[in-house]
């Protein structure tokens, strides 16, 4: 536990490092907390913060700068946010994937940083279903979505089926099955395929299966924006192993698909900070993150990647803020 003078000293070294770059030493933050206490004793409190592991003194330097835990316990307990801050632009309500990119463009122009936003996981739903006869045994199978969206697979059968065929068994699947998902329609043509002819039943069978395979299949599941923005950042730019891991999470996508998996679970804006756990393994990173909705429904998570050395009342403003204009965007009028 820290007394208020430690809190009061460990809030402005980190609000100095912050905002400067640079380890901050005993002179300097006696002029920064305010506070009328002799050098001594300064660096008396620093060395106990030390010894908890929240501040460290990097190489031979005199200065101390804070660690993952000192970050995690400004940003739990010391951490002020104003909320009167300018209000970035409206997100026009476009289709899905152009607000996506629309808010990753405008979280790293804001942040100056790194945006990311997860896109919304694609429905299985279909509203209209078509089978084009290419050639034997050679099938286009066109899908549209109930938001508009027109997928095409092209499939190979087994059997090979006229156009006339092809066209009554779209009829039974538009009549019978739009506006469920596909592992729905799925189930159902297992119980009834009985009383469907062989050859119809396996025709659909096989274009169902294809068909869950397009709606679900993502497109873009991460839209990144900003990865240059990082080349300025001192804590980069002076480091080029720390910028290639950098490049090398955006790249492979797969951590960030987790991590931002993991933020959609939890309510409002949260904070990863690099090397505190393995859900952000660099220590030179971190994320603030928020999931957004359609529809009073959670379906993904945007948030700002960008040096631990961040402000992050800044940056949970406008990672709050974005995160409403993309849930009003993608959502019904009311």
């Amino acid at each position: 536990m820290l007394d208020d003078r430690a809190k009061l000293l460990l809030k402005a070294l980190v609000e100095r490092y912050i905002a400067e770059g640079q380890p901050i030493g005993s002179r300097t933050l006696s002029r920064a907390s305010g506070l009328d206490l002799s050098p001594a004793t300064i660096r008396n409190v620093m060395s106990d913060l030390e010894d908890l592991g929240l501040i460290v003194s990097p190489h031979t330097s005199a200065g101390r700068i804070p660690t993952a835990r000192g970050y995690r316990l400004f940003v739990d307990t010391m951490l002020t946010v104003q909320r009167d801050g300018p209000q970035p632009p409206r997100l026009a309500p476009e289709q899905p994937q152009k607000v996506i990119a629309n808010a990753a463009n405008l979280l790293s122009n804001l942040s100056q940083f790194v945006g990311v936003v997860m896109a919304p996981r694609r429905t299985s739903v279909f509203r209209h279903i078509e089978f084009l006869r290419l050639s034997e045994k050679r099938l286009l199978v066109i899908i549209v979505s109930p938001d508009g969206d027109v997928q095409n697979r092209v499939i190979f059968t087994e059997a090979d089926y006229s156009q006339t065929q092809l066209v009554e068994a779209a009829n039974y699947l538009n009549a019978n099955y739009a506006g469920l998902a596909m592992e729905q329609v799925r189930e159902r043509l297992k119980n009834e395929v009985e009383s469907l002819r062989g050859e119809i039943a396996s025709l659909m069978q096989a274009a169902v299966h294809a068909s869950s395979e397009a709606l679900t299949q993502e497109q873009d599941e991460v839209v990144i924006s900003g990865e240059r923005n990082l080349l300025s950042v001192s804590d980069f730019a002076g480091d080029m192993g720390n910028l290639r891991r950098a490049f090398d999470l955006f790249e492979q996508k797969t951590q960030l698909m987790r991590l931002l998996d993991i933020s959609s679970q939890a309510a409002g804006v949260r904070i990863y900070i690099g090397g505190e756990s393995q859900v952000v393994p660099f220590e030179e990173l971190s994320i603030v993150s928020a999931p957004y909705e359609v529809d009073g429904q959670v379906v993904g998570t945007l948030g700002v990647i960008g040096p631990t050395r961040m402000p992050y009342d800044r940056m949970i403003q406008i990672v709050d803020i974005t995160s409403k204009l993309v849930s009003n965007a993608l959502s019904r009028p009311k």
